[in-house]
């Protein structure tokens, strides 16, 4: 590890280096006028190659609304898409192609889609998703049940059955989801 004292003065530029050269996050200035700081970084050998992150990163990095109904049109479909598949598969109004281009652009840096060209075609490729939708919505829940409720899993069962609005149907179906996993049939 590389310990790393800094004067006030000379963070700001230090921050934009670290993050330009190491990939690190934002770093808040919210220091005193001449308060010093020591900053711990990764030596340059211990830096993993950003471009590979966030495929082997196990927590991937939230999806946003325009980016999860593209990644729904995948998940629904059993095979790869087409950027034109994907924009034919929308309601009128349709996105215009360079949108859902950039999005699936973006999906993959994030790591959850991949592409392969087409069999016979030079331009065109074949998107698929990396994760199925059950990983994804897993680790949001498991997100969500570590930050916010306390690791348990008993406050995140409780907070749903507490908070949604269920129909009788719904509460049995989920009785018998849980009579299932205490004792699953043989």
């Amino acid at each position: 590890m590389l310990k790393l004292n800094v004067n006030v003065k000379k963070w700001g530029r230090l921050r934009i280096l670290l993050r330009k050269k190491f990939c690190f996050p934002a770093f808040s200035s919210n220091f005193a006028e001449n308060e010093t700081r020591s900053i711990m970084t990764k030596s340059p050998n211990e830096i993993s190659d950003t471009s590979s992150r966030a495929k082997t990163s196990k927590e991937l990095k939230p999806l946003t609304k325009a980016e999860a109904e593209v990644m729904n049109v995948l998940w629904n479909h059993a095979q790869g898409m087409t950027t034109n598949d994907i924009v034919e598969s929308y309601d009128t109004p349709k996105p215009a192609y360079s949108t859902i281009a950039t999005f699936l652009r973006i999906l993959e840096a994030k790591g959850f889609v991949e592409h392969k060209r087409e069999n016979g075609s030079g331009r065109t490729f074949i998107f698929s998703p990396m994760l199925t939708r059950e990983k994804y919505v897993t680790q949001v829940l498991n997100n969500v049940k570590d930050t916010v409720l306390g690791k348990s899993n008993k406050n995140l069962f409780s907070f749903f059955v507490q908070n949604e609005e269920l129909s009788d149907e719904e509460l049995q179906e989920i009785l018998e989801i849980i009579q299932n996993k205490i004792h699953p049939a043989l």
